[in-house]
């Protein structure tokens, strides 16, 4: 018996043959089955997470288990995911992060994984899908907060997705070292896409429109289809007059009560109820699981939002007679009337994602049966 061990060179070797469409499939998958599980025929396993400290971390255990069925035959599996959290906010080194895939026939370890990255790598497939089910079509703009590893992910993976957006705004709270290599490594992928960066503190900048900064982030809001949001933020990061109405907006910073991305009134413009019945197809309300994100998103709960006003995305996804999923693509009412669509205070979508154990399992089988194909990876005898 031996176990295959891969380093973080390893997967993100093996990260690169996956295209977006295999992983947002593989996402769609997840949250069909997370959206359908029930507790008389389980299809899927997320116990509560263990967490305790150590003496420069806070390690945390997240065991979690998709079972085989006719829609997740090419996923199924068990893994543990560790992560060590460093108690010091001085600490820069990142996340320590591990998964381990069991053997579903022995039962005994069958891969280890370093998994630094992939956490990243899911959470931006699980947007994608998000784009894809109630996004434009053809975004130009995109817009993102931050530029760690969540950001990084995303934007490769939305800038290979989506060939027609034509600029790219990185905002972050200083235009430092690790936003100009960001800049710098997604000019180098993609040299027809403008890459701009400004540098915004939501925590002490002015929201007033006349100060230059405010100024420059306000008009490429305004100018967005697309923004993402990956900070730990607890002020919103900008005010909800400077989103325009159809903007898709993806949220995975915020993990706790305390911790808002985004302001409540622009949460209330994706309800549908917020508006008259020709503009309320436009808005939506899209969460990866609407247990967590009620309990854990600072937006959510700022906003007074509860569970039937949120659709979880696994109910987006649909299958045919042969149980295949699909994407289908909502399209709203084509009486919607533009100029009310141009507004700065009509309908937009919104995904909300806390992150699922459910995602790291099928991220890291999927990778586990990729690396075997191509022969990535350390053997070593586990006798």
């Amino acid at each position: 018996m031996s176990l295959l061990c891969l380093s973080g060179s390893d997967v993100a070797r093996v990260a690169t043959k996956f295209s977006p469409e295999d992983l947002q499939m593989l996402m769609a998958h997840v949250f069909y089955t997370l959206t359908r599980n029930n507790t008389e025929n389980p299809t899927s396993y997320t116990p509560p997470r263990i967490t305790f400290p150590t003496q420069n971390h806070t390690a945390l255990f997240m065991p979690a288990r998709i079972v085989a069925t006719p829609q997740t035959q090419m996923l199924h599996g068990t893994s543990i995911k560790v992560v060590c959290v460093p108690t010091s906010p001085a600490d820069q080194r990142g996340l320590p992060a591990s998964t381990l895939v069991l053997n579903e026939e022995t039962g005994a370890v069958k891969a280890i994984l370093n998994a630094s990255n992939l956490t990243a790598l899911r959470n931006a497939a699980g947007s994608l899908l998000s784009c894809t089910l109630v996004g434009p079509h053809q975004p130009v703009n995109i817009v993102v907060f931050g530029a760690g590893a969540q950001i990084a992910s995303h934007l490769d993976l939305f800038l290979r997705a989506f060939p027609s957006i034509q600029a790219c705004t990185i905002v972050n709270r200083s235009v430092n070292e690790r936003v100009s290599n960001l800049a710098a490594l997604l000019r180098s992928r993609f040299p027809a896409v403008q890459i701009s960066s400004l540098a915004h503190d939501a925590s002490t900048a002015s929201t007033d429109s006349d100060s230059d900064a405010a100024a420059k982030v306000k008009d490429a809001l305004l100018s967005a289809h697309l923004i993402i949001c990956a900070t730990s933020s607890t002020t919103p990061l900008f005010p909800a007059a400077w989103v325009r109405a159809r903007t898709h907006v993806i949220l995975i910073g915020s993990y706790k009560p305390t911790m808002h991305e985004i302001d409540a009134e622009l949460v209330r413009r994706a309800l549908p109820s917020s508006f008259p019945s020709h503009l309320n197809a436009r808005a939506c309300l899209l969460v990866d699981s609407r247990a967590a994100c009620l309990a854990e998103a600072g937006e959510l709960i700022g906003a007074g939002i509860d569970g039937s006003e949120v659709l979880e995305i696994g109910e987006r996804v649909e299958t045919d007679e042969h149980n295949k999923l699909l994407l289908v693509k909502r399209h709203p009412s084509s009486a919607e009337a533009d100029e009310e669509l141009e507004s700065t205070v009509g309908p937009i979508t919104i995904f909300k994602s806390v992150g699922v154990g459910l995602q790291d399992v099928a991220i890291a089988c999927a990778v586990v049966q990729k690396a075997d194909e191509l022969g990535i990876g350390n053997r070593v005898d586990w006798a």
